[in-house]
């Protein structure tokens, strides 16, 4: 699958592009699987320490997660790409369906951010406010979690939803156009987030995304994150991409060549050194991470 030109120059006006029945349930299904995985083995580790009473082993993807946080927060701490750096996970960031649409916009020669996590957004009854596995997400741009030095460099997001994302599971809202207004300044107040007084006014749009489908975002396109009113988990993941040798806005963590045309026996194909560069910067402290 690839983009037409009529989805180029959308994501290129507008700053946004929602494509659907990109990835097949085959597709989805090792990752999903893989978290599950992770999953299974943080609620027993949970249950071994006495943190838990119930594994609920028999509740669906979309639901057995809140219900072991809703028992103790501890099981969902840390829960993210790089923390579980999982095969399934690596070998889905450099597929060749994705990469396919990737390549549209960014040309043959595409690495993979080291910005990339996956979430579980708790239903809001189960998780209430102010809880930390509650994922409201204020809004912002992507490139202010981005170091400055990154500001020339083309960093596009790739967001899919595991479930689908609706009004009613919290899905995404974004501000159309305003990409071509660069960089507004953030404050990390409330979580990162644009300064209230500059955010732009104007008429926000509904990200809503099936399965299967992908939301790809310019890095100065606002979003944000609404209350998931239903009752499952709304599971995502948040990949990002950009042309290789250029900065990556995390220079200090590890971004890989995908896709090469000009060297393509650059391209990372073992998952065991992608876990080993992340357990090496994951031993060093007291970096910051971005620009807020």
């Amino acid at each position: 699958m690839r983009l037409t030109m009529e989805q180029v120059i959308r994501y290129q006006t507008e700053g946004y592009l929602i494509v659907p029945d990109v990835f097949s349930e085959a597709d989805l299904q090792p990752v999903i699987e893989e978290l599950e995985a992770e999953i299974d083995a943080r609620a027993r580790k949970a249950y071994a320490e006495g943190k838990i009473t119930e594994l609920h082993e028999d509740e669906p993807f979309e639901k057995r997660f809140t219900l072991l946080c809703e028992q103790n927060r501890e099981v969902g701490r840390g829960f993210d790409i790089n923390g579980y750096l999982g095969e399934a996970m690596f070998r889905f960031m450099g597929g060749q369906g994705l990469l396919d649409l990737v390549e549209c916009l960014l040309g043959t020669e595409i690495s993979c951010n080291p910005i990339q996590h996956v979430r579980a957004k708790h239903p809001a009854k189960s998780a209430g406010e102010g809880n930390d596995y509650f994922q409201n997400v204020p809004w912002h741009q992507d490139c202010a979690v981005t170091s400055p030095d990154s500001e020339a460099s083309e960093i596009i997001t790739f967001w899919l939803p595991l479930v689908d994302a609706t009004a009613e599971t919290g899905c995404m809202e974004v501000m159309p156009h305003v990409f071509k207004q660069g960089y507004i300044n953030h404050r990390s107040e409330g979580g990162t987030t644009i300064v209230p007084e500059l955010l732009p006014n104007v008429v926000q749009v509904l990200a809503e995304c099936p399965k299967g489908g992908l939301v790809i975002m310019n890095k100065y396109t606002p979003h944000r994150g609404i209350s998931n009113r239903s009752d499952i988990i709304r599971w995502s993941v948040d990949l990002r991409y950009h042309k290789t040798g250029a900065a990556s806005g995390r220079n200090h963590h590890p971004s890989f060549p995908v896709r090469s045309a000009l060297n393509p026996e650059s391209v990372l194909t073992d998952a065991s050194e992608w876990r080993r560069m992340w357990r090496e910067v994951k031993e060093e402290k007291g970096r910051s991470l971005h620009r807020v």
